[in-house]
Formats: C-alpha cells, structure tokens, sequence
C-alpha cells in the first residue's frame, strides 16, 4: 500500500494534482476526513455546470439501466475491470471479524460484476462462502461460466437491489460480511435507501457492511461535461451508465437512515500516473465500514 496519512489542513499533497512525483519517490494515499480542495479553474467549471440532462431522458436512462449496464458487459466481457486484489489488504474486517481461526465466513458481494473481487477472495480464503448478485444478467452469466465458480462455494444470482428482494436467495441475518463496492454510485440517489434496506434483511446483528466508492470531486467527475449532468453530483456516461459522487456526510445519512451505525467513514485521496502523458491526476473515494446494531432499538 502507497503511504496513508491523516489529511492535514496545510498539506499541499491534499490537492493530488499535478506533474508526475520526482523519480524514486512514491505517489501518496492520503485517508481522512477532509474532502479534496478543487483548484480555481475546476471550482469555475463545475460552477457553470448548471443545466441538467431534460426530465423525458432521465426517465428514460432509469428505465434502461439494466439494459445498459448489460450492453457494457457485452461490449467488455470480463476485460474492462482489474481484479481487486486488494480487497482483503484494506479491509481487515474480512479477517478481523473470525472468533477463532478458519471460522468458515458468509459474505454477500451486492453488485459482483464479472467477478473480480469475488474470485481473487475465494481463491485466498478458502472458508468463504459467498452469495453474490449483479443488476446484469449478462455479468451473472460470465461469472458463472469462469472456471473458478464452484456452486459449493458460491452462489450467484441476478438481482436488482433497489427492488428484488434478496431474501429470495439469501436467509435473513445469515451474512457476516457485506462488500458494497463501486456498485451505489450506479444506482439513482432517491433508490439508495432501497438497496441498504435490502441489504440489511440478510446481515447479521452485528456485521458490517464494507463499502467504497466514487469521492466527490474524484477526477473522474470533473472530466463530465455540462450535458452530462443529471444532478448535484450524478453524472451519466455515454453508454448510460450513470455515476455519483459521495460526500462523507451524505453517505453516512444514507446508512443511517435505515438504522445502521458508524463505525468508519472516510476519504481516500490518492493520485493515479499516466506515465504517457506525464501527470498525475487526483482520485478520491470514499472507504467506509458501518454495522447492523446487534439488537433492534
């Protein structure tokens, strides 16, 4: 892992914009609660962004998301995504939360894709049982036909979250672990209390449901254009596929909302190289860990 450090209200490194680190140095990861400072001229780009896409094609791009986001996975099989590998190295609590050694795990990864975070997982942990569930039928499908899937270790199936009940396939309070990752910014801002609720049926008192996505102000976001803008911080694609980008303060009212606890919730500010080209660019996500309470109040 690249240097993590408390934000610090000085530090010029808070911005994470610029030219490439000087030889031999190492790009830093920067983990806390401050958002990332824009610079003058991307404050004056999104401050012009005013318009929204027309009411009559929001409706439309929410009616075909599935289609969308099945059309993606046609388009890129199972190359467009690396596997994440890192997924067990920042998130302890697939280890931490075990009561004694190869105590066998049941997690639910809401929103698989093509399976790369579920695959690297089971291959390092062999006491991992997992469900996982995808809005696209055709990324069930690749997961399905990869080599690795074995239905004594997994379960997948085809779920839309802000609507399907997962109880249909997952016992109530059954899980330990739930992975929510790079999935929420996909789905409409008033339908992400739908997908928690749901998510929350299945967890078990207690568990904890691991999550990271897009930060506000994530470099991914100021590439938008004006015309692709749907609301404060919802922004689609040109396939359609949508995306949002989440303060700490909103994403901790979402959880809330539905009755879970904070336990962590935080910024990742890093800089990502394009060596081609010479820059670093700024990315930001949020990294967050909140629990089911273990009695009902």
């Amino acid at each position: 892992m690249n240097e993590s450090r408390s934000l610090e209200d000085n530090s010029p490194v808070a911005q994470l914009d610029g030219k490439i680190p000087p030889h031999g140095t190492v790009p830093f990861q920067l983990t806390g609660h401050r958002a990332r400072t824009l610079s003058h001229e991307e404050a004056e780009k999104l401050a012009k962004e005013q318009v929204l896409v027309s009411d009559f094609k929001q409706l439309k791009l929410e009616k075909d998301a599935q289609k969308n986001w099945d059309l993606f996975y046609k388009r890129n099989s199972t190359h467009f995504f690396k596997d994440r590998h890192w997924t067990t190295r920042e998130f302890e609590e697939l280890r931490a939360c075990r009561e004694f050694e190869h105590q066998k795990l049941t997690i639910l990864e809401a929103g698989c894709g093509v399976g790369n975070c579920l695959f690297p997982l089971l291959e390092e942990d062999s006491d991992i049982f997992a469900y996982a569930c995808d809005f696209s039928p055709r990324a069930v499908e690749h997961v399905k036909q990869n080599p690795l899937y074995d239905t004594q270790r997994c379960k997948v199936f085809q779920c839309d979250l802000t609507k399907d009940d997962l109880l249909e396939n997952v016992p109530p309070n059954s899980v330990d672990v739930v992975m929510l990752i790079f999935v929420l910014s996909a789905v409409h801002p008033e339908k992400m209390c739908l997908v928690l609720s749901n998510i929350y049926n299945v967890l078990k008192p207690g568990k904890c449901v691991l999550f990271r996505d897009y930060g506000l102000y994530d470099h991914a976001m100021l590439r938008f254009k004006s015309a692709n803008k749907l609301g404060e911080n919802f922004y689609v694609r040109q396939d359609g596929t949508r995306s949002y980008f989440f303060t700490d303060e909103f994403l901790a009212q979402l959880f809330l909302s539905v009755g879970y606890k904070e336990v962590i919730n935080e910024y990742v500010l890093r800089e990502t190289v394009n060596k081609k080209e010479g820059l670093s660019v700024p990315r930001v996500f949020l990294q967050s860990k909140f629990r089911k309470p273990e009695r009902e109040t």
